[in-house]
């Protein structure tokens, strides 16, 4: 009787879903509170069951989940939440995968870095994907791999037990004390994994990490489509679609874009294709390097996902290491590289680099021509041998239309590979799916990084492919727009506010072709002591959001979002895309990124409101 009430209760929640609830991809950050996100949504959601109101403007009014939906979002608890109700769980012990490997990977890192063992039971066949000898050999995980007839046969076992099953019903759990983790896969739409028994409770925010970091949550879509099955108590049905060619414009279109003659890459998210990077690079290393070290050069500043994610990288694997690279102020990046890879050449390891251009927050551009100096320079080691040429991997997120990689461009001649983050201007903020691409030196690397983005089943989804083969052929002209209004308003703000420091690129560099939509302002302060000063400024930054997103409503979010297809966007980087980086790392300055498609004028009279008031 409850579950039927349950089911109702979400098939009328699924007819009045906010419009975001299937289309956002970015979420306001003032209504969202990081430590509580996935249960304030639930506490909300709970109540508004128990009163069985499942109006709109309730639901519209539940708090942000998630600040990105690559993390989670209200359908996929929503999900977690049925299937959690269904069988007497707690739902934050209920987590969706887009990738159906990626939530084994999670369990098998914990149990790495604890020492304990391992043993995954399956019925039937294992995705076809799903290479044991790599994950052991590469990512360096420990388990036994066992085949069963059914959930029931599985014994007792010294450490955790995971069992895997390909499920056509959403929902259905195999709940046995023998067996710690659930994983059901369902094909199309990703998979469920259930953390089983208080004793491994522990292990939920993990998981969550690893959803945060090397994947993503079931899409929307997706979510919605298991939803309905959960409702129906029906069997998956494949949807028919044009992934095949739309995967084809797609790659055409990236490859037209970027100039560059491979074959392009496009994971699920921008993290999910640096993951895929990572791995096939570390792959590749341990393969034609065998025994020398691996370094991972990565600016300390940089977006926290890119920092975090190496760090956890390394955290598995003796032999890489993670190494700051200074960026940005009174660092300049291509002196940091060359000191670095001195050091790294005469230890004769491995150099890998990771390098936003231009750089985030600060928005700072290298001399190209000095950078393909440093990367292309022959080392010795301290024997003398040759030392292993640098691999120079390029951030291009914020400025997508530049040609670095294609025949006769400034990074065509030593390996270099670039990657995106989809949910800016490559989809417009309608997906998050991300892509790489790389120059002739790179092929083999590519083809590395390929099998490492299949293993971990994090390619763009059929809907993904089919948005950016909508949206990628309009970017470009998307970019100039974006640019035209933010170097309207940056010099807007430089006439009305000239003792505030503003980091944008100059026209010199925009008429080079680096035209982002992004800049950063360093509001002037007031203080008799430094943290005086530092307290008055970020209040400052506070207050401006905080006006622009009130004024402004329709238009400005204070969300950590790029290259979307109307608005402004504001956050500060700090407390948002910096929030794993080391604190003394952090910039606690305002970020502001325009859209091609926004009312400027608004923005200009509400900037000037804020300065005649501070």
């Amino acid at each position: 009787m409850e579950d039927n009430k349950m089911l109702n209760y979400i098939k009328e929640v699924v007819i009045n879903r906010p419009t975001g609830w299937l289309s956002t991809t970015t979420h306001r950050l003032d209504i969202f509170d990081e430590k509580r996100a996935k249960t304030e949504f639930l506490e909300q959601f709970e109540t508004l069951y128990n009163d069985n109101n499942f109006e709109a403007s309730a639901l519209n009014e539940l708090p942000t989940a998630y600040d990105y939906i690559r993390l989670g979002h209200p359908l996929s608890c929503v999900l977690e939440w049925g299937i959690a109700k269904l069988h007497r769980l707690d739902p934050n012990n209920v987590i969706s995968f887009s990738s159906k490997t990626i939530p084994v990977l999670a369990i098998l890192r914990k149990n790495l870095l604890e020492n304990k063992n391992t043993q995954i039971v399956y019925t039937g066949e294992l995705p076809t994907f799903f290479d044991a000898e790599i994950i052991k050999t590469i990512y360096g995980y420990n388990f036994e791999l066992k085949n069963v007839e059914n959930p029931e046969a599985i014994s007792a076992f010294n450490g955790s037990t995971i069992f895997i099953s390909q499920q056509d019903k959403i929902g259905t759990i195999a709940l046995n004390p023998m067996i710690d983790f659930i994983i059901n896969l369902h094909d199309h739409l990703g998979s469920v994994l259930v953390v089983n028994g208080e004793q491994n409770e522990s292990y939920v925010a993990d998981i969550q990490h690893v959803r945060r970091r090397e994947t993503i949550a079931m899409t929307p879509a997706n979510a919605l489509s298991a939803l309905q099955l959960l409702i129906e108590q029906s069997s998956f049905k494949p949807e028919i679609s044009n992934i095949v060619a739309n995967k084809a414009a797609v790659l055409n279109a990236i490859a037209t874009i970027t100039g560059t003659p491979l074959k392009p890459l496009v994971a699920s998210c921008g993290l999910s294709i640096q993951y895929a990077i990572m791995m096939g690079l570390v792959h590749d290393a341990l393969e034609n390097h065998k025994g020398k070290e691996i370094k991972f050069i990565v600016p300390p500043n940089c977006y926290g996902g890119t920092n975090d994610q190496a760090r956890r990288v390394a955290a598995c694997l003796d032999n890489v290491e993670v190494v700051d690279l200074p960026v940005d102020g009174d660092n300049e990046m291509v002196k940091s590289i060359d000191t670095i890879l001195a050091k790294i050449a005469n230890d004769d390891a491995v150099p890998y680099i990771i390098a936003e251009i231009p750089t985030n927050p600060r928005v700072e551009v290298p001399d190209l021509i000095n950078l393909k100096a440093v990367l292309s320079k022959e080392r010795k080691t301290a024997s003398g041998e040759t030392a292993i040429d640098p691999v120079f991997i390029l951030d291009q997120t914020f400025c997508p239309n530049v040609h670095f990689l294609g025949e006769g461009e400034i990074l065509s001649t030593m390996r270099t590979l670039s990657y995106a983050s989809g949910s800016k201007f490559p989809s417009g903020g309608k997906c998050t799916a991300g892509y790489v691409v790389g120059n002739m030196k790179t092929e083999a690397l590519m083809d590395k990084i390929e099998t490492h983005l299949l293993l971990c089943d994090n390619e763009a989804t059929a809907l993904q492919y089919e948005i950016l083969a909508q949206q990628l052929p309009s970017m470009n002209q998307r970019i100039v727009e974006a640019h035209k209004n933010t170097r309207e308003f940056v010099n807007f703000i430089h006439e009305s506010l000239p003792a505030a420091k503003i980091n944008f690129v100059s026209e010199d560099l925009a008429n080079e072709g680096f035209t982002p939509s992004v800049f950063s302002l360093d509001l002037p302060t007031k203080g008799n002591t430094e943290a005086e000063r530092e307290t008055y400024k970020r209040a400052l930054n506070l207050k401006l959001i905080n006006l622009m997103i009130t004024e402004i409503p329709n238009e400005s979010k204070f969300c950590v979002s790029y290259g979307q297809l109307k608005g402004s966007y504001w956050t500060i980087p700090a407390t948002s895309t910096q929030g794993t980086t080391k604190e003394g790392d952090k910039d606690y300055i305002v970020r502001v990124s325009l859209s091609p498609n926004m009312d400027l004028e608004r923005h200009k009279k509400v900037f000037l409101d804020f300065v005649k008031n501070s």
